[in-house]
């Protein structure tokens, strides 16, 4: 992912998503999911689009089990906004950028 987006582990992610002064969408992701390399040129558009504003960051969900069970992910790619370290929207499955704005822009 671009400059503008962040890697989270299980040891960063309550550190990183609850100190964040802007919302945080989490995109749950892995290496060999089809859908999540489709959806990861869109959210880097969204990342760019609304930098100072909302923060983009990713978690691979082969890695950090923690997390995955923590929020229940069952399947991916699944995106999690957070607004004050707590969960406010869940979406599940790729979907197009004019929809995960529409989405994302309540919680805003």
């Amino acid at each position: 992912m671009s400059k503008l987006t962040h890697d989270l582990t299980d040891a960063t992610f309550d550190e990183e998503v609850g100190a964040a002064e802007q919302p945080v969408l989490v995109d749950f992701w892995a290496e060999w999911c089809g859908p999540c390399k489709l959806i990861e040129p869109v959210l880097e558009e969204i990342a760019e689009e609304n930098e100072g504003r909302l923060r983009i960051s990713r978690l691979n969900v082969d890695d950090n089990l923690e997390v995955v069970r923590r929020y229940d992910v069952m399947s991916i790619p699944t995106l999690i906004l957070f607004k004050d370290g707590e969960p406010q929207l869940r979406l599940v499955g790729a979907k197009g950028k004019a929809q995960l704005l529409q989405e994302i822009n309540r919680h805003l």
